[in-house]
């Protein structure tokens, strides 16, 4: 007798919470049966150089990945924590293949009807949570990229739109553009 088939286990992960402008964004990955990618850890904890290539090998080696978002208007209108849950669970159900089983970074999980298990510190400790930070961190980093071309002097891909002190003199001094996220503290003020 054979034994059952693993579950198809998607890891979730989002990145950029804590920005004053842009998406948050997230991503969903199943790496599959068998497949092991060296060097998998929490985003924040590699070079952007080592998030692009672990990056381009979890597009190129997993059963299946898919990335979400919510919009700055979006964000405004329902939270922050909403809508890192609504980016969740937009990438999951984008994924091309269905997962039996999800493992969510963090304490809570996305309204979406597929059991699993929220895991504290997953990004760094499982590695579907890790392969979904890494490739949600590089896709939000590449869109920064993009909007610093489109607000000039706002230094977007430079802090990724982080409350660092340049980005909050830029905003006194530039004002607030459409991706700021307005319900924020800083850009509010």
């Amino acid at each position: 007798m054979s034994a059952a088939p693993s579950p198809l286990v998607a890891g979730l992960d989002e990145v950029g919470r804590g920005c004053l402008a842009g998406p948050v964004v997230a991503a969903a990955v199943i790496l599959g049966p068998g497949i092991a990618i060296e060097g998998l850890r929490d985003s924040k904890k590699l070079s952007p150089e080592r998030r692009i290539e672990l990056a381009e090998q979890i597009r190129h080696r997993a059963l299946a990945w898919a990335i979400g978002r919510a919009e700055p208007s979006e964000i405004d209108r329902i939270n922050i924590l909403n809508a890192s849950l609504l980016a969740m669970r937009r990438a999951c159900l984008a994924l091309p293949v269905q997962p039996q089983w999800l493992k969510v970074d963090g304490n809570r999980m996305p309204p979406i009807e597929i059991p699993g298990e929220a895991i504290v510190g997953g990004d760094d400790s499982v590695a579907e949570i890790s392969a979904a930070s890494i490739l949600a961190k590089v896709a939000r980093d590449g869109e920064m990229t993009l909007l610093d071309a489109l607000y000039p002097g706002y230094g977007f891909a430079d802090h990724n739109a982080y409350p660092t002190p340049v980005h909050k003199a830029r905003l006194a001094e530039l004002g607030v553009t459409e991706v700021h996220r307005r319900s924020f503290g800083p850009v509010r003020a």
